[in-house]
């Protein structure tokens, strides 16, 4: 995921073309205006935008649905499909075992629910996708997220894959030593010793990688070296954006 995540920020898009403050702002101004509006027809309008938005970034129909309105769904819909028998109002039907009663409220409210966790994920997701993590690192420092926040940040996801070679490393080498199968109690005590020898790994990783900083000049903050600026076609979509968020605020409300 995180190795397509940088092969499509890379390409040449809409939203690839554009500063990453200008989407940070932007996105998380359309997002506003998905959770604050109220309308059905606003928030359809609004996923209508961010469709078009991960369309012209090179973010197909089959990224967005594999990789953001399924998850988002299923995971919705959990919490939405209660709502269609708890919520009171008309009666549309009533189940003849449980005689439960599903309401039109109740389904207007799960749909409500389902479409604008659909909206606002796929503006959140569209901005990583389409935006290298440095960048979106930066572009946080910009807005004054806190330094240990991004340092953590930017360290956790390099070493996640660090950590991730370790374990991999670990199953060769234990597999190459072992002949046969192991019966289910030691397959047991082989991943409890795995993963204390993982996680006492990452403590010494942690401690010589921050003395390791620290001899190399580090204070607390981290410098990239790409140069954000924004250009003319940058302030053009802020407007845009905040326009569009404006418009479904003042719709939707």
């Amino acid at each position: 995921h995180a190795f397509f995540a940088d092969q499509l920020a890379r390409r040449a898009g809409l939203l690839q073309g554009l500063d990453p403050r200008v989407k940070i702002t932007g996105l998380f101004a359309l997002v506003t205006a998905t959770v604050a509006v109220q309308k059905p027809g606003a928030i359809a309008a609004l996923l209508s935008i961010a469709i078009l938005l991960g369309l012209a970034s090179g973010a197909g129909w089959r990224i967005l649905a594999g990789r953001i309105w399924f998850p988002v769904l299923g995971f919705t819909g959990l919490i939405a499909i209660p709502a269609i028998f708890t919520v009171p109002g008309d009666v549309l039907l009533r189940l003849p075992v449980t005689g439960w009663t599903i309401s039109a409220q109740g389904i207007h409210s799960a749909a409500l629910l389902s479409l604008r966790a659909a909206t606002a994920a796929t503006f959140s997701v569209l901005l990583v996708l389409c935006t290298p993590w440095n960048q979106v690192l930066k572009a946080l420092r910009f807005f004054r997220m806190p330094a240990v926040l991004v340092v953590t940040l930017g360290m956790t996801y390099r070493y996640i894959f660090v950590l991730l070679n370790s374990a991999h490393d670990m199953f060769i080498s234990r597999q190459s030593r072992m002949v046969g199968s192991l019966d289910p109690a030691q397959r047991r005590r082989v991943a409890t010793a795995s993963a204390g020898v993982l996680l006492a790994r990452s403590l010494q990783l942690s401690s010589e990688t921050h003395l390791a900083m620290q001899s190399r000049g580090f204070a607390g903050e981290v410098y990239v070296l790409d140069d954000l600026r924004v250009k003319a076609r940058g302030w053009i979509a802020l407007a845009v954006f905040l326009g569009l968020a404006a418009a479904a605020l003042w719709w939707g409300r």
